[in-house]
């Protein structure tokens, strides 16, 4: 896809006022998302509102949209449009898909069979070696591993999965030039190197409370199952979870002690029919062999 292509795609992403529905709406109804960007005021306005017209017309995100398409002129430094053919095929088919993310690294292994870990940021260190193993071995069978770059069960997923060629996807909660939490910027560096960092939000996003659930979407929506390790009844990890079953996912969760109580979450997705897994051949059997 050409600069041009992507200029439009993060004109349609950034303008305030005009959602990802509407986006793709608009694109559907003109074309593409340059005619899109083009169309006039007149057009644009009974289409998507007076306020989100006008901002698209005077391109008033074309700070970020600058910025973006120069941060992509450095060497493993990507833009991956919902037009693009390696864009996730899974989350463009969720509602409000990304129109534009950020990559960094390995771009081929967003085509790969992947699976989502995650869990909880005060892991214990038994989850937290169960979440390494299980993303070891996973990516051993060619599962690339998607997570979220947290401490605890997102940092041993990665961990663990940066032993295999297969690797892992970490999606940030932030701009893809910042990394948080701050304890994770040399694992954040050595999976741009050896994997895959991707993020929807705009250059210099800051760690808001509201990036995370769409953080959580996309690991959700671009996996083919989604695996809970440990879990609190209140985790964001149930977010996903929920999110992943809401997209037709498989939902898996690994029980732990009753006295555990970063068990509880784990222990009520299963209540609520995720699938008990003890192993990671119980993990291979719930992912359709048509996926693999």
């Amino acid at each position: 896809m050409t600069p041009a292509d992507h200029e439009a795609w993060l004109h349609l992403a950034f303008t305030r006022d005009l959602g990802a529905s509407a986006a793709l709406a608009l694109v559907g109804r003109l074309g593409s998302a340059r005619h899109a960007l083009d169309a006039s005021l007149s057009m644009l306005a009974p289409l998507i509102g007076h306020a989100a017209a006008e901002a698209l017309h005077r391109r008033d995100a074309g700070g970020e949209v600058d910025a973006a398409l120069e941060w992509a002129q450095q060497a493993d430094c990507h833009l991956v449009s919902l037009d693009d053919d390696d864009y996730p095929a899974r989350l463009a088919e969720t509602v409000g898909p990304p129109l534009v993310m950020f990559a960094r690294g390995r771009r081929e292994l967003l085509a790969r069979p992947s699976l989502a870990i995650v869990g909880s940021r005060n892991a214990s260190t038994e989850g937290a070696g169960t979440a390494q193993d299980f993303a070891a071995a996973l990516a051993g069978h060619g599962y690339t591993i998607v997570s979220g770059l947290a401490e605890g069960i997102d940092t041993a997923a990665h961990r663990g999965a940066l032993e295999h060629e297969a690797s892992t996807i970490a999606v940030t909660g932030t701009g893809i030039d910042r990394v948080y939490p701050a304890s994770n910027h040399a694992l954040a560096r050595e999976i741009a190197e050896r994997g895959l960092v991707l993020s929807e939000l705009p250059l210099g996003s800051k760690p808001l409370q509201h990036h995370f659930p769409r953080r959580n979407r996309v690991i959700a929506g671009m996996s083919q199952g989604c695996l809970v390790v440990e879990a609190s009844v209140r985790s964001g990890s149930l977010i996903t979870a929920r999110l992943a079953l809401e997209a037709g996912r498989e939902v898996m969760a690994i029980p732990g002690s009753i006295h555990n109580p970063q068990a509880r979450g784990c222990h009520r997705l299963i209540k609520d029919g995720a699938k008990l897994v003890e192993t990671v051949e119980d993990v291979m059997a719930e992912i359709s062999p048509a996926d693999r």
